[in-house]
């Protein structure tokens, strides 16, 4: 067993509470490189939605590419989905899905082996495949929070293994409970698909119901950056506000079994445990 590989503890952990964390995993230099990418992504996603919504304005591209859902923004642009925070008329982009295609640096993370090796480690297989990719910016004192949710219910209209979809969130800033950590309920994916608020919005059946788990089981992802949480598409979790003035900037990549076609972007991108190692 070579350091990144998933340890017995690991696993024991992912399968009983439906997550783990590694702390620390990328260092200084790493961290360097990888927060001037989200910022380069940033610009470029916020240049490439104002020409489409530009465009959306002169009749020049479909309304459907620049929309709200419940009164959030979202516009279709550099083949991502970019949502703007909820703040009416803010132009402050809050999440890109997916992102890795925007930048050579994000191209490359996505088969770093200090991911792919425990990965394959959860799916217990050699070669994985990815599914898609978010960047949650959530900047200071602008960025929202995100209500308890399941991934799974999400994607379940396109795929029929949300079992086999884990997540791997990477923080690039420090995170803890001021700035809007990531916070996670421990024992909630055994369930499965859980349902969803019905207060008929558009949105509100992908949200939790806040019935059927308990708060009292939260864990909160208080990490220095460079970790990793490594979480379950079934496992409900959120953050609140960031509510400081630091950035609490986080990548989110999403796994899946080995040949299977990405979630937004056309083709496969398969990776190999033994390559990776």
């Amino acid at each position: 067993m070579t350091a990144l590989e998933l340890t017995p503890e690991e696993r024991k952990r992912y399968e009983e509470d439906g997550f783990f964390a590694r702390k620390s995993v990328f260092g200084p230099d790493d961290l360097e490189r990888l927060r001037a990418a989200a910022e380069r992504v940033a610009a470029n996603a916020k240049h490439a939605a104002a020409a489409k919504s530009e465009a959306v304005e002169r009749a020049e591209a479909s309304t459907e590419d620049d929309y709200a859902i419940d009164g959030n923004r979202y516009v279709e642009a550099a083949d991502a989905t970019v949502q703007y925070e909820h703040t009416q008329g803010s132009e402050t982009i809050r999440v890109i899905e997916p992102f890795h295609h925007l930048d050579p640096i994000f191209e490359a993370f996505v088969e770093d082996p200090r991911l792919v090796v425990p990965l394959c480690g959860v799916l217990d297989a050699d070669r994985i495949a990815l599914w898609t990719d978010k960047i949650n910016l959530k900047r200071p004192r602008e960025g929202s929070g995100f209500r308890w949710h399941q991934d799974s219910p999400y994607w379940s209209h396109v795929c029929s293994h949300c079992d086999q979809l884990p997540n791997v969130m990477i923080t690039l800033d420090d995170a803890d409970r001021d700035n809007g950590c990531f916070r996670v309920i421990r024992g909630s994916h055994a369930k499965g698909f859980l349902p969803g608020i019905q207060d008929g919005s558009a949105l509100g059946p992908l949200f939790t119901d806040p019935e059927v788990f308990d708060e009292k089981d939260e864990w909160l992802a208080e990490l220095p950056a460079g970790s990793l949480v490594v979480f379950s598409a079934h496992t409900v979790h959120g953050s609140q506000p960031n509510e400081s003035d630091r950035a609490r900037r986080a990548i989110v990549l999403t796994y899946q079994p080995a040949d299977e076609p990405m979630f937004k972007l056309d083709g496969v991108k398969n990776f190999e445990k033994g390559a990776a190692a």
